[in-house]
């Protein structure tokens, strides 16, 4: 089973910054769009950022442009970061990376929440 494995969630104080990162061991990376999603309880899920080597495209959500960056690396291991500068109490919110092919997210990492703090 593939299993991607999310970590680097926390407690930052307003205006602090964190980076998520997550292991996407057993696939092959550039087939797949990475994405990082988040959901806040009683709310609906949202695609906050999502990067994909097949055609060179990033999107990134109005509400966090200019201050997330997503990246990824291939090279050694398969990974995916999000970093997250200028946070606000908005953010705060279980933050989840997945894997995507056309509209089908194929495999989920474990949740890790974000907590910031006004």
């Amino acid at each position: 089973d593939v299993q991607l494995q999310a970590y680097g969630g926390g407690l930052v104080q307003a205006g602090g910054s964190l980076r998520l990162s997550c292991a996407v061991p057993g696939i092959t990376f550039d087939d797949y769009a990475m994405s990082w999603i988040r959901q806040v309880p009683g709310k609906e899920r949202e695609v906050v950022s999502c990067t994909s080597k097949s055609d060179g495209s990033t999107y990134y959500a109005d509400s966090v442009k200019g201050r997330f960056t997503i990246s990824s690396d291939s090279n050694t291991e398969n990974e995916v970061f999000l970093q997250m500068n200028s946070l606000k109490p908005e953010d705060t919110a279980v933050y989840y990376c997945a894997a995507r092919i056309g509209s089908t997210y194929s495999y989920w990492g474990q949740e890790t929440l974000v907590t910031v703090s006004s």
